[in-house]
């Protein structure tokens, strides 16, 4: 059996914290994206914030570019 619990955080801003962190690593859109997993249109699409971000991507993202974006969820 499995049980989900649902958590969503408002994070304003938080795609224009990624663009920049991304911006200022040496590495091409198209290599961090694919250490991230996913193709460099998503990364876009984070960026612009017109999606929701599941955790986990968040802390890939955060993982590839050594960042912590300081997003907390509440227990």
């Amino acid at each position: 059996m499995r049980v989900e619990r649902r958590i969503i955080v408002e994070a304003p801003g938080l795609g224009a914290q990624i663009k920049a962190a991304r911006e200022s690593d040496p590495r091409s859109l198209k290599d961090i994206a694919s250490a991230a997993n996913m193709s460099s249109m998503n990364w876009y699409r984070i960026e612009a914030e017109e999606q929701t971000l599941p955790e986990e991507t968040l802390r890939k993202i955060e993982e590839v570019l050594g960042v912590d974006f300081g997003v907390v969820f509440d227990d």
